[in-house]
């Protein structure tokens, strides 16, 4: 693992172009070695969202194609009734919570001083807990729960080979905004065709919608120097000394941050329902009635949290190096 990222590491660095903001003029000293600076902003969490996206996608598109339906109640007692629309093989939310860690180990094993036995640590605890919690909720059985994890650990063994090129592809090549849109907005068209409407329908075109916005955002902060790979000298990379000022400007990171993202998501659901719904001449009285429809519900989802995902990765971290609290 130390040495497979080391070498990702190395061919990233070769393709990296010189930061506007002046990030590329970091040095060791600088970055993790008592200089008490963090360092610049990486492009191992678009890694990430890349896999989130491509497994939730697949797992909810499977989901639609098998049509098994949720655990019989009774004899199941279900403490959770919002999702029971949806169908149950496979779990999904297991899917996520496989992909999640073992993904994170892998993109910061080498990368990040660390001991491993942390990450493996990690693996199975996040795992176990999300699985077990839908079987506890009664929305899987275990079966669902097992071909989950089985289908993740495939998913991730075929697809996480190409995710650097992927996320290269998204963040240099020249047309890639608009390919990034109209693929994951065709992927959505597809999905809502597999079956009739359920909650199922606005997940998927949410988690394409915010794939899309995410990868923009990243190709968006990649052209004006907001995201540099680390040189391969600088690996693996250590945690800075948390000290108040460290703590304070985190805390005030995330304050600032979630408040622009909840604007931005409210100014967004209060556009594009009611647009669409004249758009597409679907009465707009009862709200949840109207999201029940394609025409609503697909653009609504995909631009509120396309642009989520662009605030979270290019609008945010702007403000946070405009007022210098990056």
């Amino acid at each position: 693992w130390p040495l497979w990222n080391q070498r990702r590491s190395k061919a990233s660095r070769q393709r990296q172009p010189t930061s506007r903001a002046g990030w590329g003029r970091e040095t060791r000293a600088e970055v993790g070695e008592g200089g008490g600076q963090s360092p610049p902003a990486d492009r191992r969490d678009a890694w990430l969202v890349v896999i989130w996206v491509l497994v939730m996608y697949l797992g909810q598109c499977t989901k639609d194609i098998i049509r098994w339906p949720r655990p019989a109640s009774p004899p199941v007692v279900k403490l959770e009734v919002f999702y029971n629309s949806e169908y149950s093989m496979p779990s999904t939310h297991a899917m996520s919570g496989t992909a999640i860690p073992i993904s994170m180990v892998l993109l910061t094993y080498g990368r990040w001083q660390y001991p491993l036995l942390y990450g493996l640590i990690l693996i199975p605890c996040w795992c176990s807990l999300v699985c077990l919690s839908r079987i506890y909720m009664g929305m899987h059985s275990i079966l669902d729960i097992i071909a989950g994890f089985l289908y993740t650990i495939l998913i991730l063994a075929i697809f996480y080979p190409f995710v650097d090129l992927i996320d290269n592809f998204n963040q240099t090549h020249k047309y890639a905004p608009l390919i990034i849109i109209g693929l994951h907005l065709a992927l959505g068209i597809f999905s809502f065709t597999l079956d009739t409407w359920s909650t199922s329908r606005g997940d998927t075109a949410e988690i394409l919608g915010s794939g899309a916005g995410i990868a923009c955002g990243s190709h968006v902060s990649h052209s004006v120097g907001l995201i540099l790979d680390p040189s391969l000298d600088m690996l693996p990379l250590a945690m800075p000394p948390i000290t108040v000022t460290v703590f304070g400007k985190a805390i005030l990171r995330f304050l600032i941050g979630m408040v622009f993202v909840l604007i931005v998501r409210d100014i967004m659901k209060r556009i594009t329902i009611p647009l669409a719904c004249k758009i597409f001449s679907i009465p707009c009285d009862d709200t949840r009635k109207a999201r029940q429809h394609m025409e609503v519900e697909l653009p609504y989802r995909y631009i509120t949290y396309g642009m989520v995902g662009f605030s979270i990765t290019f609008l945010v971290p702007y403000l946070f190096f405009f007022i210098g609290i990056s």
